[in-house]
C-alpha cells in the first residue's frame, strides 16, 4: 500500500469542528488504498513542511484546509516534481471549487487516489506567489478590521468580515497608484485594485468563480473613483452584469501589472491573507507553474 504524507491544517473549518477528522480521513485513504500519514499542523507551519517534503522527494502531497492553507503549500510546491492533492476543509474553497473538484471529503480521496493530473497558473506580487487573487484599497482594510474583531472580540471570520465591511464603507476613501501596463502607464485614484490569477466574473451567474485557470494571464479591475453610494451602486450593477463605462476598467489578457505611487508601502491581500508590502508591486502570471490533481 502507497504511503502519502497529508497535512491538515488545524485551524480549518472542518478540522476544527471534528476531533477525529484525523482518523477519519486516514481510514478514507485506506479504503482507496493509500497509507496516509495524517499531520495536524498550525496554519503558519504548513509551507514549511510541504518545502521538506518536496525536497525529500515525495511524489505526492496532499493538504486539506481553506484557500489560505492551499496558497501556502502551492507557493512551495510550485517548480518541484511534487504533485499537490487537495481536500478542500475551508469555507469557502474557491480555488478547489474552480478546478473542478469535489468537496466532499470521500469523493476528493477517490479523486486522489485516480491521480488525474493538470499543471494551472500562478499569480506573483513580487515574490509570493498566490492561486486567487490580490487587492488593494477597500478589501484589505476590510480583513485589518475583520483581525481586530477576531482577536479582540472573539467573533467568527464570517460575523467579523460582515462587520468590517459595514465599516470600511463608512470609512470609504481612495487611492492614488499608477499602473503600468505592457508599458502603458496610467495614473489612477480607485478604491479598489483587483488582481486576478485568470479571468474572473463578477456577475450574479457566477461571481467570483473563473472558467479556468490556465490561460495564462492575469485579470485586471480597477474600480473608478466614486463616492460611497456610488462605488455601491456600481457594484450592484457589475452583478447583474450592466457595468458601466465610467464604474470600472477590466484589463484582460495582462502578463505583468506594475503597481506604484507616493508611497513606501501599502497593505495587500493575497488570497484573503493581509501583508504589507513595499512599493513598487510587479505582478505576473506563471505559466502552469502548479501540477495539482484535478479532473
Amino acid at each position: 500500500m502507497a504511503r502519502v504524507p497529508v497535512l491538515l491544517n488545524s485551524n480549518a473549518g472542518a478540522v476544527h469542528a471534528d476531533p477525529k477528522i484525523g482518523e477519519r480521513i486516514a481510514e478514507t485513504f485506506a479504503r482507496a488504498g493509500i497509507e496516509a500519514d495524517v499531520e495536524l499542523l498550525e496554519s503558519g507551519k504548513c509551507a514549511t513542511r510541504c518545502r521538506a517534503l518536496a525536497e525529500r522527494g515525495d511524489g505526492l502531497v496532499v493538504v486539506g484546509g481553506g484557500d489560505g492553507t492551499i496558497s501556502a503549500a502551492a507557493s512551495v510546491l510550485a517548480g518541484t516534481k511534487s504533485l499537490l492533492g487537495i481536500l478542500p476543509l475551508g469555507t469557502l474553497n474557491h480555488f478547489a471549487r474552480d478546478l473542478g473538484l469535489p468537496l466532499k471529503i470521500e469523493e476528493a480521496v477517490r479523486l486522489i487516489a485516480r491521480r488525474p493530473q493538470r499543471q494551472v497558473d500562478l499569480g506573483q506580487m513580487n515574490e509570493r506567489l498566490f492561486i486567487n487573487n490580490s487587492s488593494i484599497g477597500l478589501y484589505p482594510l476590510m480583513l485589518v478590521n475583520r483581525d481586530l474583531q477576531r482577536m479582540r472580540l472573539g467573533r467568527s471570520k464570517r460575523l467579523a468580515m460582515i462587520v468590517a465591511s459595514l465599516r470600511t464603507l463608512w470609512r470609504f476613501g481612495s487611492r492614488r497608484l499608477i499602473l503600468t501596463v505592457d508599458d502603458q502607464r496610467a495614473r489612477v485614484d480607485t478604491p479598489l485594485l483587483f488582481v486576478g490569477n485568470n479571468d474572473y466574473r463578477i456577475d450574479l451567474g457566477a461571481p467570483g468563480r473563473r472558467e479556468s485557470i490556465e490561460r495564462g494571464s492575469l485579470s485586471v479591475f480597477v474600480m473608478r473613483k466614486k463616492t460611497r453610494s456610488g462605488f455601491i451602486a456600481a457594484s450592484m450593477r457589475a452583478l447583474f452584469n450592466r457595468t458601466r463605462a465610467d464604474d470600472m476598467v477590466k484589463i484582460e489578457h495582462v502578463e505583468q501589472l506594475v503597481v506604484s505611487g507616493s508611497r513606501r508601502s501599502l497593505a495587500v491581500s493575497l488570497d484573503g491573507e493581509l501583508l504589507r508590502a513595499e512599493l513598487p508591486l510587479v505582478y505576473r502570471i506563471r505559466k502552469r507553474a502548479l501540477r495539482v490533481v484535478a479532473p
